[in-house]
């Protein structure tokens, strides 16, 4: 069976994304091709490197992309929005064969605290995005 692929979308596929995109090739690799992007790419957040290694996921290999990247190049069956900003500016790029899916969740680079309250944000929405994707693939799976 040919895996589906799957692009993960926010503003800087610094955290979200990458997140998204490697919890996607833990618990879905065998089903799915996972990959993501932004719509301004920086540097991946160390933090997002930190949190993940926590749960035993490497992120090494791994670096911000834009969707042109992808544009006309992968067979994108699944478009995840994984922030409101990219959900405004990126829809329109992904209009044949893809379906859109929204799964807003926090901006975690964008959380203002102590170094202990940012770890723990980061935290809070790696857990957020390992569940949803859970979920989705429990409902992909009786589809």
């Amino acid at each position: 069976m040919e895996k589906r692929h799957v692009i993960f979308l926010c503003t800087g596929n610094s955290a979200r994304s990458q997140m998204a995109e490697a919890l996607l090739r833990k618990y879905g690799g065998d089903r799915f091709e996972a990959h993501s992007a932004g719509v301004e790419p920086k540097e991946i957040n160390p933090l997002t490197i930190t949190v993940m290694e926590e749960i035993g996921i490497s992120l090494e290999g791994h670096r911000s992309k834009s969707p042109g990247e992808f544009l006309g190049r992968v067979p994108i069956r699944y478009a995840v929005m994984v922030c409101e900003r990219a959900e405004r500016e990126c829809p329109h790029i992904w209009p044949f064969g893809a379906t859109v899916l929204s799964w807003p969740f926090e901006d975690s680079a964008a959380f203002e605290g102590t170094e202990e309250e940012r770890l723990q944000k980061f935290r809070e929405v790696r857990d957020e995005i390992e569940q949803r994707i859970q979920e989705w693939l429990t409902e992909t799976a009786a589809a």
